[in-house]
């Protein structure tokens, strides 16, 4: 078991414009690759260091804009004081975050949008994400969190913190960077998710048969019209998609 989330993958029309906005937001640089592709990255980033448990943002061009349904899967930022908060939900909004409600009522987080309307968080002070970096986490809205454990913690080397009805918690082994969290919604899935994680093998591990373990384990494959790519595109046992990516 060798597969790490490392890309949380966003699809956008204005890649560029939604990059920069991510890399001005968490304070990370931004680089364009190719052309329809722009990532934000925090310094010393390295996708293909095993011991690295950072991950960096990676916007992908796309022609269709975001329908009005919520995400599925989205990022909390991090905060250290109520002043922080407020400093940087001023500082989001000024960069092109707007408001946004999903229905969460009277919380002491604060619910934003990104420039294309992809959700994300900031949240309150808490003790737990003192030493994440900016994201705290990476949210996933599930229907079975027990089961979402089940899978993903055979599918990934990230360590398992918590399980219960309602949420799965992981970190990576080296408890850097961010949380992946897994949380009950009564929300049914509609439509193909905005955001999804991508995982990279370790080095000198096989990506075919990782990607076939996936499969046993309950993942299918998914046609999106990538063609032949380096990467494959999978689904969970619930759809949320995912990528295998190559070291290459």
């Amino acid at each position: 078991m060798t597969l790490r989330p490392v890309l949380v993958n966003i699809k956008a029309v204005d890649d560029s414009a939604v990059g920069r906005f991510w890399g001005e937001a968490l304070g990370w640089r931004v680089t364009s690759g190719r052309s329809g592709a722009t990532a934000a990255q925090p310094a010393g980033f390295d996708w293909l260091d095993p011991n690295s448990g950072a991950v960096c943002i990676s916007v992908i061009a796309v022609p269709e804009p975001k329908s009005s349904t919520k995400n599925r899967v989205h990022l909390d930022l991090a905060t250290t004081s109520e002043a922080h908060r407020a400093e940087l939900v001023a500082r989001l909004r000024a960069l092109g975050a707007t408001p946004a409600d999903v229905g969460q009522g009277e919380v002491p987080w604060t619910v934003l949008a990104d420039p294309e309307g992809n959700e994300f968080c900031v949240l309150e002070p808490r003790e737990i994400y003192r030493d994440t970096g900016p994201i705290a986490a990476v949210v996933v809205d599930c229907a079975d969190p027990p089961a979402m454990a089940r899978f993903w913690g055979e599918a990934m080397n990230w360590t398992l913190r918590s399980v219960t009805d309602d949420q799965a918690v992981w970190r990576s082994p080296e408890s850097v960077g961010p949380y992946l969290e897994f949380l009950r919604s009564p929300d049914v899935k509609t439509v193909p998710d905005r955001v999804h994680l991508d995982l990279v093998p370790g080095p000198g591990d096989d990506k075919a048969a990782e990607v076939a373990r996936l499969r046993a384990l309950g993942a299918t494959d998914l046609d999106v019209g990538q063609g032949d790519v380096p990467w494959t595109c999978l689904v969970d046992p619930e759809g949320h998609e995912f990528c295998v990516l190559s070291r290459t």
